[in-house]
């Protein structure tokens, strides 16, 4: 394969959110840019999820630093976020999480393997289902993992119809912001939740999802959520949205 048509791959994957989780979708764009390094690349490449700052910040290195230089950073990153999530995690812990994101699994992962014992609470995030992922990886590593329905969030956190009391809430980001962050469609209503049942909400985060610029909510395509709907039925799908720093106890990056 000619590395257009590599190219093209990955492009593909990314818009069609094969590759899923701000840091993957960098990592990804990044190979993908210096297959085929132009301007237009890196255009076509930002194109592809406008709720990325992430990839936008990494393909602005690109003239600065050098791959490998770029991609050490994921890795000594997430060895800081895995430490520092460690601390925080207490034994029998309940932990809620939504749809995924690498860092959080990671660090859930890095705690159970250094002997920490908790499970996780995590929804199913319609409509592409991201929290399946997240399950199986949890699955794969030992950790005991209980899926709820996402209209069921609320159930989930309170205790309810023979759930665990949830100890505290992971969230992933897409982007950080001065006043909050933006992350999955549903995390507003979970953050909101939580703090009404007063369990704390913690970000985890890289810091290269920092931005200052006005993040733009990516709109996904209707047939996600109902393919072939009626005529004159408006379906709104919006892939992400801002959650205040109010509902935020902390946010977890390789900085802190």
């Amino acid at each position: 394969m000619n590395k257009q048509k590599r190219f093209d791959k990955i492009a593909k994957a990314i818009k069609d959110i094969k590759i899923q989780g701000a840091r993957n979708i960098a990592r990804k764009a990044l190979y993908a840019y210096y297959l085929i390094p132009t301007k237009a690349s890196k255009k076509k490449l930002l194109s592809l999820r406008p709720t990325e700052p992430m990839m936008e910040k990494v393909l602005g290195m690109t003239s600065k630093k050098s791959y490998h230089e770029i991609i050490k950073h994921f890795e000594e990153a997430q060895e800081k976020i895995n430490k520092a999530v460690f601390k925080l995690i207490r034994k029998n812990d309940v932990i809620f999480t939504h749809c995924h994101s690498t860092n959080v699994v990671n660090a859930l992962i890095y705690a159970k393997k250094n002997g920490k014992k908790f499970e996780v609470y995590n929804t199913e995030t319609r409509p592409l289902f991201q929290g399946r992922k997240t399950a199986r990886e949890l699955k794969k590593a030992g950790i005991k993992v209980t899926m709820f329905v996402d209209s069921a969030v609320g159930v989930a956190l309170s205790k309810e119809q023979g759930t665990k009391k949830v100890d505290k809430v992971f969230l992933g980001a897409d982007a950080l912001l001065k006043n909050g962050i933006i992350n999955k469609i549903g995390s507003e209503t979970i953050a909101k939740l939580a703090k009404q049942e007063k369990i704390p909400v913690y970000i985890v985060a890289d810091s290269w999802k920092y931005s200052t610029k006005k993040i733009p909510i990516e709109q996904r395509k209707l047939n996600e959520v109902w393919d072939k709907a009626p005529k004159k039925i408006k379906i709104k799908n919006p892939a992400f949205e801002f959650v205040p720093k109010k509902y935020i106890k902390k946010v977890i990056t390789e900085e802190m």
